[in-house]
């Protein structure tokens, strides 16, 4: 018995194929973008290219799948392609240490991959990889806020005119109205009103200084994994349907 016989068993050999020869980019690696990473390699995806030019410091452990004692320090990218090719070691892996920006987007989906994962927490690189996608016809799923919330019955897939309770979808479909897109765009969402961050903690240092500083959000380990398995799993859906 091979590592994915039960995937072949539950989707046939055709469909299996169709994922072991896909390529799939996920943008952002770190509570979200993580999990569905991990999905993604279990799953048999041939080829994984992962972009993130962050390091994993210790506010991560308490919902990131790569933080651990033993990777503090370390590029996030590092640690994902490691622990992919240790699932799967036929598994192409490609590293991307890199900030999007529009200086940056057009080279990253040169190869014009099968799927693509927005997990990206800065609002501004999220709508210039979403608005890049739309424009070259690629199929991508992207996250939308998933801290500041508890339920998980409330996480739901749908294209971006449908979101709603989101501040950051909001925001997003704001900027791509600009942009002359206003549908089309598969998220994962949730209908949960966003908590205020009413408790304070002390703020962290942060070593890479790109965008406009953040406010540090309240988040719970299952949720942002609900969301990266949800976005991974749409994309498999996605490439096993494709004929």
């Amino acid at each position: 018995m091979n590592r994915f016989s039960r995937t072949q068993l539950l989707i046939g050999q055709e469909a299996f194929e169709k994922l072991s020869n896909a390529r799939v980019t996920v943008c952002g690696l770190g509570a979200v973008g993580s999990y569905a990473v991990e999905a993604l390699a279990r799953a048999g995806i041939g080829s994984i290219t992962l972009v993130d030019f962050d390091k994993i410091k210790p506010s991560n452990f308490n919902r990131q799948l790569y933080a651990l004692e033993s990777t503090v320090g370390k590029f996030k990218a590092d640690v994902a392609q490691e622990r992919v090719r240790d699932i799967n070691p036929a598994c192409v892996v490609e590293v991307k240490k890199m900030f999007i920006e529009g200086a940056t987007v057009d080279g990253l989906l040169a190869d014009a991959p099968d799927a693509v994962i927005d997990a990206i927490d800065s609002l501004s690189p999220k709508v210039i990889l979403i608005s890049a996608c739309v424009k070259k016809g690629l199929f991508l799923v992207s996250s939308l806020g998933a801290a500041s919330r508890m339920d998980p019955s409330c996480v739901r897939a749908g294209d971006i005119a449908e979101t709603r309770n989101c501040p950051l979808g909001r925001m997003i479909r704001k900027k791509l109205h600009r942009l002359g897109i206003y549908k089309g765009v598969r998220c994962i969402y949730s209908l949960e009103p966003a908590k205020g961050n009413t408790h304070v903690c002390a703020p962290e240092k942060e070593e890479f200084d790109r965008g406009r500083p953040r406010r540090p959000m309240g988040s719970i380990s299952y949720m942002t994994g609900i969301f990266g398995l949800m976005a991974a799993g749409e994309v498999i859906r996605y490439i096993i349907s494709k004929t």
